[in-house]
């Protein structure tokens, strides 16, 4: 097994490797730079076509690619502790706010990023007016999220999950990204102190 990293800023890998932090599993990985342009290399094309990372290769030459669905193998490797949900009501509302925190968060602080950010300034088909209105969708995305972190300790409920690590990893990239969460969002800011305490959010 061969996981394709990236080291910080880039939010994806890092996602993994707090996973993988959690469950106590070492992978051994190859760093690929971003900025040097290596994740568009003949050689990892040839891993994952689409040109980006993470990437996990197995033994047999299979390949998984995409953040949450690594995530979700290493999760059926090693079940323990738990972070998809264990019961069936938690399993749901995992899946819930992973999927909002891809939708409702991510998606615009990629926009910025592609768009606005000095680090993207080369991409073909940049359209800076495009990311700046998104600025203020990014701003109503995290007060979307202080508000649900009103009642709760962790995004989906009492305990930490892969919620936590995908808005976690966002709320970081956002900030790099130039769309930082506004500080006056108190839930948002107790919750990201909370989960940055922990030492997988080293990774």
């Amino acid at each position: 097994m061969l996981f394709y990293d990236s080291p910080n800023p880039a939010p994806n890998p890092r996602r993994v490797r707090i996973f993988a932090a959690e469950k106590g599993i070492e992978l051994p990985s190859r760093e690929v730079s971003i900025p040097k342009r290596e994740q568009k290399s003949p050689e990892f094309l040839a891993v994952n076509p689409r040109g980006q990372t993470p990437a996990l290769a197995l033994d047999d030459g299979t390949v998984i690619a995409e953040s949450v669905a690594i995530c979700r193998y290493l999760e059926a490797l090693h079940p323990e502790p738990n972070l998809f949900g264990a019961a069936p009501e938690e399993i749901g509302l995992v899946e819930m706010w992973n999927r909002r925190v891809e939708m409702i968060a991510m998606y615009p602080v990629g926009a910025v990023w592609v768009h606005t950010h000095a680090f993207t300034a080369a991409l073909p088909g940049r359209n800076e007016a495009w990311g700046e209105s998104n600025r203020g969708v990014v701003a109503k995305a995290f007060a979307f999220f202080d508000e649900a972190l009103a009642d709760r300790e962790f995004l989906a409920g009492a305990r930490f999950t892969m919620a936590d690590i995908l808005l976690l990893t966002t709320v970081d990239f956002a900030a790099f990204a130039g769309c930082a969460a506004s500080p006056d969002l108190a839930n948002l800011a107790s919750w990201h102190a909370r989960v940055s305490a922990r030492p997988s959010a080293a990774a």
